[in-house]
């Protein structure tokens, strides 16, 4: 897979561990940076680039990931779920169809950030699943409030 990271300034050790980890499983991995002290930037660019289709997932960071997911859901085509735990990075792909997902550096330690990477990138979202009439509407209602 090929794989967009991005984070703010606080959380680049942890960026580059990560990035480290999943190229070491033998993903492709774009880093987006990590200078521009407004996580909004770095966020929006790599929700845009995720959501065009040039990036199979994508991997934000920030202080508690917050506002990283706040900032790439604004981009249409961006489904950023914020995890905290392994099973919720599984669920960000499985229930939920998350192209991208967040995390915080001061809040989550490296080896369950790991964990919860890896977890995310072995799963695919089954468009048969029960989930998806949930996830259909996500995206029929982004559909409707962009022509309005």
């Amino acid at each position: 897979m090929k794989i967009a990271f991005g984070c703010d300034p606080n959380a680049t050790d942890f960026k580059a561990a990560l990035i480290a980890h999943v190229k070491a499983k033998g993903h492709e991995c774009v880093d987006f940076g990590s200078d521009d002290p407004v996580y909004a930037n770095v966020a929006i660019e790599v929700a845009t680039e995720v959501a065009a289709g040039k990036f199979d997932r994508g991997i934000l960071v920030c202080g508690t990931g917050i506002g990283v997911c706040i900032a790439a859901n604004k981009v249409k085509g961006a489904y950023a779920a914020l995890v905290n735990n392994v099973y919720q990075a599984q669920r960000a792909q499985l229930s939920n169809n998350a192209n991208i997902i967040t995390m915080g550096a001061q809040v989550t330690g490296i080896e369950v950030a790991k964990m919860m990477v890896d977890e995310y990138l072995s799963c695919t979202f089954d468009p048969k699943s029960r989930s998806m009439p949930k996830v259909q509407r996500i995206y029929d209602y982004e559909k409707e409030a962009s022509q309005s």
